[in-house]
């Protein structure tokens, strides 16, 4: 898709753009399916239900936006809003994925994500960028934030102290010793089918989500970084969640990263899971709670 003058000008007749209805969503499965054929109904079927599961913020678009022809589903925007609690406070962020717009009405795709774009206070991302799209993000202002990523060997991390690792769950008592907000990531994260771990050290205690997922053509199981609050507490904690992780059957981690992590083994792929922003504040890197990644799976 190139960015032309149908993003600015008239739609043509029976061609709307509004946001997504819920009994919208059998038309938008087969929009999806016609432009990702490799994805079957059950995926967006399941998909479709983990969104309308997930908590909803006020006054934004609960799902995204469609183009509609004549009452014909024809283009599709998925928009995951939330609310993230940060160590410098809330923010807003939306996920925008799943971008899917028949041939015929491709020089009319941008109007849907200029309609996404238009609240100032929210930071936009898209974590799985196809490739056709990247000039298109580029030109609506998105930056990339993640170069690469870090495949890493946890286990081989030094154990710098007698970490433990903990399950999280809501009447575990070492959970009072995290914030609010991490709290809520780790209990809903665990609802979505990931791994919630604490890592506690005396009297401090820090919080990890993977999500895990077999690479490599579907032949080696891994754990995708979901939710570190920085880089050196993932590093901090490596070898202990790494040794947490083995009695599961994972030796190997992915985190996104702008080059190799001190502390971390492995290898850096520059190129690899690239991801973009637009708006007030970059996600951190090794955050990715509430994307599509963990409500649709890879």
């Amino acid at each position: 898709m190139g960015l032309n003058m149908a993003v600015l000008g008239a739609f043509p007749p029976g061609l709307t753009c509004r946001p997504i209805e819920e009994n919208d969503w059998d038309g938008i499965i087969d929009c999806l399916r016609r432009n990702f054929p490799t994805r079957d109904r059950g995926y967006w079927k399941r998909a479709v239900t983990r969104m309308e599961k997930r908590p909803f913020v006020p006054d934004l678009p609960k799902y995204g936006f469609v183009l509609d022809m004549s009452g014909r589903i024809v283009g599709v925007l998925l928009a995951l809003y939330f609310r993230h609690e940060g160590l410098e406070g809330e923010e807003l962020r939306c996920n925008l994925s799943s971008w899917s717009v028949d041939p015929e009405y491709r020089a009319f795709a941008g109007k849907m994500v200029i309609a996404a774009l238009r609240r100032k206070n929210v930071t936009y991302i898209n974590v799985s960028p196809a490739p056709g799209t990247i000039k298109v993000n580029e030109a609506l202002g998105f930056r990339r934030y993640a170069d690469g990523q870090l495949a890493f060997l946890p286990m081989l991390s030094a154990a710098r102290r007698p970490y433990r690792v903990l399950e999280a769950r809501s009447d575990l008592p070492e959970m009072s010793m995290l914030s609010e907000g991490d709290r809520e990531i780790l209990l809903q994260h665990a609802a979505l089918e990931c791994l919630s771990l604490i890592c506690v050290d005396g009297d401090e205690a820090f919080p990890f989500v993977f999500k895990t997922r077999r690479i490599f053509h579907g032949t080696v199981p891994s754990a995708q970084v979901i939710y570190c609050r920085t880089p050196a507490e993932l590093s901090r904690c490596a070898g202990a969640l790494g040794r947490h992780l083995l009695r599961k059957g994972i030796f190997l981690c992915v985190v996104d990263a702008n080059g190799p992590v001190p502390g971390l083994v492995g290898r850096y792929f520059a190129g690899s899971g690239t991801k973009y922003f637009k708006g007030p504040k970059p996600p951190s890197l090794g955050d990715l709670t509430f994307t599509e990644l963990v409500i649709f799976g890879f």
